[in-house]
């Protein structure tokens, strides 16, 4: 009989006591055994504005350990069907950008060589860079992205292409997302240039403003969001400032008119299915949060898309 990882019991420690991590799971020093990895990155050094994003990974676990074992709505209980643990932080380097990518670059060879899948906390969304790139050596792979920014912009301050405004244009020119198979939710605020998100279009990425979501609905965006990434590989990326800043006040840019929570939770189950072959929640920065709030809702997502990705790991045994 196989024997899953499980999380530290409510009724034998308290939620606020004992070691904290992801779930409450253990802490492994390895993904050799794992379906899913649950993975901090403690880095923002690609961020433009309210930096703090690095102490995203430590809130979230704290606040992760709110989250109880079954979905209320789906039923499903991801530790009963998938081999889950905490494998820590990875390497970051919080004074050197190029050597910082590298090296969570290399801390999800690692993973992915296990052949677990990565679900990380950041971090500002340049993370997501290196994580792709250790997803997508073989060919390009699909994504889903939860924002209130493209981050497809070109470069910030005169020739610098790396922050977490240029995340997924380097991606594409790096060959390891198919802008075809990219859908881009909740894009909303005011822009630099009125073609800011034309190289993107030209690309082929479906941006779906916030309006959008507004006129049509979730489950109407959801579907199409599954019809673009079909049943090939994809990445889920969502950004915590897609929520509107009243309920997600500690990130680095906010926007206002963002996503309520409850829209969030239901877009994200409309995705069961979804050949998801890792995911990430960035951008929390507790420094500018309020009661914990932004890291809870970073943690609520992350058991959402632990649920879809626990799924994918049961079927993919059976």
């Amino acid at each position: 009989m196989t024997t899953f990882h499980q999380p530290v019991d409510a009724s034998e420690v308290p939620r606020f006591a004992g070691q904290s991590t992801f779930m409450r799971l253990p802490l492994v020093t390895s993904a050799e055994g794992l379906d899913i990895a649950l993975v901090g990155i403690p880095w923002d050094g690609g961020t433009t504005n309210r930096a703090g994003a690095r102490h995203g990974p430590r809130e979230v676990r704290n606040q992760s350990s709110l989250m109880r074992r079954t979905h209320h709505v789906s039923g499903v209980t991801p530790f009963a069907i998938a081999n889950i643990a905490d494998v820590g932080d990875l390497s970051v380097n919080p004074i050197n950008l190029m050597d910082g990518l590298a090296r969570i670059e290399t801390g999800m060879d690692a993973i992915v060589a296990a052949g677990a899948m990565p679900l990380s906390v950041g971090g500002d969304h340049l993370t997501t860079l290196p994580v792709l790139r250790a997803l997508a050596r073989k060919a390009p792979v699909g994504m889903i992205h939860f924002d209130a920014h493209s981050d497809t912009n070109d470069s910030y301050f005169g020739d610098n292409p790396f922050t977490h405004g240029t995340p997924f244009r380097r991606a594409i020119e790096e060959g390891l997302l198919d802008p075809k198979r990219v859908v881009q939710i909740g894009i909303r605020g005011s822009i630099y240039d009125p073609d800011e998100h034309g190289w993107a279009k030209a690309q082929g990425i479906c941006i779906l403003y916030m309006e959008e979501f507004v006129q049509r609905g979730a489950a109407s965006l959801m579907e199409e969001a599954r019809q673009i990434v079909g049943a090939g590989p994809t990445y889920i990326s969502f950004d915590i400032d897609s929520l509107d800043p009243s309920m997600a006040p500690g990130t680095g840019t906010p926007e206002i008119g963002g996503f309520t929570t409850r829209e969030a939770l239901q877009m994200l189950r409309l995705l069961d299915g979804v050949n998801i072959i890792g995911a990430d929640v960035v951008e929390v920065a507790p420094p500018f949060d309020v009661g914990g709030m932004t890291a809870l809702a970073g943690a609520t997502v992350m058991f959402e898309l632990l649920c879809l990705m626990a799924g994918v790991a049961a079927s993919r045994r059976a």
